[in-house]
């Protein structure tokens, strides 16, 4: 294959290999190198020197048992031999660890070995023979008086000696020299690399240079004439195919562009119109929710007019003539007053339900304990009536509208004494908690509870799941209920892990900042 026609990409692959390659040989040959000056330089330093240090400490416990022997022989006592015996303890030691040192070198080792025959033969022909015939016969003079004998075997043991120091000195000058030139030679693999990469360095630049950073800058200043509206002008590029190829697909949008310029303007104008209409539509719309909200308000009032009217006039019907019509007469007039009075009541829980969110007061801190107290209030004469309990411990202050989060309380505790079981006391608990970010709410009671299936549909408004002969009501109240938490920030449900009665649990944001509130527990009975 042309090399001219490689890709960047294999250019730079095929540098990068050939001067990882050189680099892996010089990074193989440093190690072998550096291995084997450390191994050289330990063998100095832990073996060779410490072996030549012991043969000067060989000489000097060899002199002291010489002095201490001798002066054992002119005085006889026991004491005198005491410097004699540590040395030959110590000479003992010190071969022992010369051996030690030396295992690797036969040679060396070998001298050892002389060194501790030569040794030993000076004590057992010339101290020791001595040392026994002063115990036998008592000081002497003469006797202490070196001969020509001992002198011969008491020199051939320092000669040893100071063989070994030579052999020492040369081996550990030989080895100094191999680390010398094992450490030049790393230096010299070192440089060499330094040179490697400095070179690959330099071509790596030049070779993006010519490939990538020229082509790229013709490319950009065809690009800039295209961009300053010269959409007829053809874009070329040269270099490695990657960039033929990336100026070959520049050209296409620029001719993709120029095709279709057009279309762009007019989608612009037609999303421009659009965007016009649309705001039309949207005061429009504006305007028809205010139109419709002071249509509810004053058609709400126009109805429960007539429906007053009828209510009173059904109501004056009963009194004036109860029990003098039959009796189907007196159920169709209590029928109609009951007719009139839950439309009113239905009117009025709409106009509650519509006003949610819409006529506001602005959100405040808002301390739910008051607010529950006040609620439980409205139930005064059904608590005593029932001896119903409502218990509500240490609740927050949260960011509200006091009316509305009134509102909410209202309704589920007058749902929970409305829907009370027949034959428990009522009681009522709210608590409270925090969740991360908000606050969660329960309303807990022990009434006749909500199936499961149903547990959506009590928030639809309008939906019953009981007949209002048995439980009065517009079927309206949890819908507001879950309107206010709404408009607040918060969600609403019927925990289903409930046994006994119905628990509503809800949500509030928590205050950006939210003050210490004093902790208190209030129990309504």
């Amino acid at each position: 294959m042309n090399p001219t026609k490689w890709s960047l990409w294999r250019r730079i692959i095929a540098l990068c290999a050939v001067v990882a390659g050189v680099l892996g040989i010089l990074a193989v040959s440093a190690t072998v190198a550096a291995a084997a000056n450390r191994a050289d330089t330990a063998k100095v330093m832990d073996r060779l020197t410490p072996a030549l240090i012991n043969t000067e400490e060989l000489y000097s416990q060899l002199l002291r048992q010489q002095t201490s022997a001798r002066t054992f022989l002119l005085t006889a006592k026991d004491s005198d031999l005491d410097t004699y015996r540590a040395a030959q303890q110590a000479e003992t030691e010190i071969l022992a660890d010369s051996e030690r040192l030396l295992a690797d070198e036969p040679a060396l080792l070998s001298a050892v070995h002389d060194i501790a025959a030569a040794t030993s033969r000076y004590r057992r022909e010339i101290t020791e023979p001595l040392i026994a015939q002063t115990r036998a016969q008592g000081p002497s003079a003469e006797r202490a008086t070196p001969t020509d004998t001992s002198r011969a075997v008491y020199t051939a043991a320092s000669d040893r000696i100071n063989a070994l120091r030579t052999a020492l000195e040369a081996r550990r000058d030989g080895v100094a020299a191999q680390v010398r030139s094992s450490g030049n030679i790393l230096i010299l693999l070192l440089v060499f690399a330094g040179i490697v990469i400095i070179v690959a360095g330099a071509s790596l630049a030049l070779l993006l240079r010519r490939l990538v950073t020229r082509p790229v800058t013709e490319l950009a200043a065809e690009v800039r004439m295209v961009a300053a509206g010269d959409y007829d002008h053809e874009i070329t590029g040269g270099g490695p195919p990657e960039l033929a190829a990336l100026a070959a697909d520049v050209d296409t949008m620029r001719r993709r562009i120029n095709t279709e310029l057009r279309d762009v303007v007019e989608a612009r104008r037609l999303v421009e119109e659009a965007n016009r209409m649309l705001e039309q539509q949207a005061a429009e719309l504006t305007r028809s929710n205010r139109d419709l909200e002071q249509f509810a308000y004053v058609a709400s009032h126009d109805l429960q007019e007539p429906l007053r009217k009828v209510a009173s006039f059904c109501q004056l019907l009963q009194r004036r003539y109860a029990r003098q019509l039959d009796e189907r007469a007196d159920q169709y007039i209590a029928f109609a007053v009951d007719g009139a009075q839950r439309m009113q009541r239905l009117i009025n829980d709409l106009l509650a339900f519509s006003r949610i969110g819409r006529l506001t007061s602005g959100f405040n801190d808002i301390d739910l304990n008051k607010v529950v107290v006040d609620s439980a209030e409205q139930f005064e004469s059904q608590r005593a009536t029932t001896d119903a309990e409502i218990i509500f411990t240490d609740l927050p202050v949260v960011r509200g509208e006091e009316p509305l989060l009134g509102a909410l309380f209202s309704n589920l505790i007058g749902n929970a004494l409305k829907f009370r079981h027949p034959d428990r006391t009522p009681r009522i608990v709210i608590d409270s908690r925090q969740d991360g970010d908000e606050y969660e709410f329960s309303v807990e009671d022990n009434g006749i509870g909500i199936e499961p299936e149903f547990a959506d549909k009590v928030f639809v408004i309008f939906q019953r799941l009981h007949a209002k002969d048995a439980y009065p009501g517009t079927g309206i109240g949890l819908a507001i209920a879950k309107k206010i938490v709404e408009y607040h920030g918060g969600r609403i449900w019927i925990d289903p892990s409930q046994a006994e009665g119905t628990l509503f649990r809800f949500t509030i944001p928590v205050p950006v900042s939210d003050a210490p509130v004093l902790e208190l527990e209030e129990s309504v009975r």
